[in-house]
Order: structure tokens, then C-alpha cells, then sequence
């Protein structure tokens, strides 16, 4: 059973870094594609970003692109998401996720990690 587990949120500074982690159970990356997603206080989830099957290659989303980057960890079963330059705008709580990469939807979900930036 897939379970993602996520850490490494705190409070930081606008113009600061954090890195978050999400850690896979067993063998998640070898059945599902991975990707970051956020919620704002009374706003829409959306998605940051998400690799390819394997962590190959990543994307994000128009917004973060330049400042966030996703990396996926295999040998270590870690999902990890790097946040440079950090807004006030990006004050969320971020989960990390899973879907079947040949066009299933995002169905396995972690516990949340909070991340407040200071203005």
C-alpha cells in the first residue's frame, strides 16, 4: 500500500529557501509518477509541479518555474521539492502525491506540510 509521508516546512523569510521532503513506502516510484501540489489559505489546490515516471525530468508550474525545482531521490525513496526566493505568495500547505503515469489522476496523497512565508 502506497503511503507519503511529508516534511521539512517552517516559517522562513521572502527571500528565503526551504526544502521539502516526501518519503515513498517500498516500491512507489517504480509504479507511479510523482508531482508537488498546494493550498493557500481559502484557495484552490493546485499543482507545483511533477517529474517523470523514474524522476527523470521535472516541471513546474509557470509561477514557481526558476525559483522551485523537483527532484526525485530513488535510491533513497525520497520526493523532494527545493524552494528559492520564496514569496509571501507561496504560504501554503504542500502535499506530495502519486498517479498512475498513464493518465490516471492524482490518487495517493500525503499528510500535508506547512509553509509560511514571512513578508
Amino acid at each position: 500500500q502506497v503511503q507519503l509521508v511529508e516534511s521539512g516546512g517552517g516559517s522562513v523569510q521572502a527571500g528565503g529557501s526551504l526544502r521539502l521532503s516526501c518519503a515513498a513506502s517500498g516500491n512507489t516510484f517504480s509504479r507511479y509518477c510523482m508531482g508537488w501540489h498546494r493550498q493557500a489559505p481559502e484557495k484552490e489546490r493546485e499543482e507545483v509541479g511533477s517529474v517523470t515516471f523514474g524522476g527523470g525530468r521535472a516541471y513546474v508550474t509557470d509561477s514557481v518555474k526558476g525559483r522551485f525545482t523537483i527532484s526525485q531521490d530513488n535510491a533513497k525513496n525520497t520526493l523532494y521539492l527545493q524552494m528559492s526566493s520564496l514569496k509571501f505568495e507561496d504560504t501554503a500547505i504542500y502535499y506530495c502525491a502519486a498517479r498512475d503515469c498513464r493518465g490516471g489522476s492524482w490518487s495517493v496523497w500525503g499528510q500535508g506540510t506547512q509553509v509560511t512565508v514571512s513578508s
